[in-house]
């Protein structure tokens, strides 16, 4: 899939997301790389689909922040696009998937660690 397109379908899924949760989001940024680097895979662990980390939030959690907070650069969610497309067949699998990325880095500005995720199913 070409790269325009992926960020499309990425832009859709935030676009769908609840105003209440979009409204809260503060100083995060989200982008789309190819495939995660080195540090990047050693910041995520690893990933619940064939080993492949599909996103990564990487920042400070908006309950963790204190009144010092400021100043600082964006909190980033990164989408690994190679990593996606690895584990889908078709171009719905391809949505779910992204939205489902989406949401779970998402959650983890919000403060959710992996270990409520699961016990969320998510």
């Amino acid at each position: 899939m070409r790269r325009d397109a992926f960020r499309r379908l990425v832009s859709e899924a935030l676009r769908d997301l609840p105003e209440e949760f979009l409204a809260k989001m503060d100083n995060v940024e989200i982008v789309v790389e190819r495939r995660p680097t080195a540090e990047q895979e050693d910041a995520g662990g690893e990933g619940e689909d064939e080993g492949l980390l599909m996103g990564l939030y990487e920042g400070v959690p908006l309950p963790s922040r204190t009144s010092a907070y400021g100043g600082v650069l964006p909190d980033r969610i990164t989408l690994f696009q190679e990593n996606i497309e690895a584990v889908c067949d078709t171009h719905e699998e391809i949505v779910e998937e992204i939205r489902k990325t989406v949401l779970h880095e998402i959650a983890h500005h919000f403060g959710i660690d992996d270990e409520r995720l699961h016990e969320l199913d998510y």
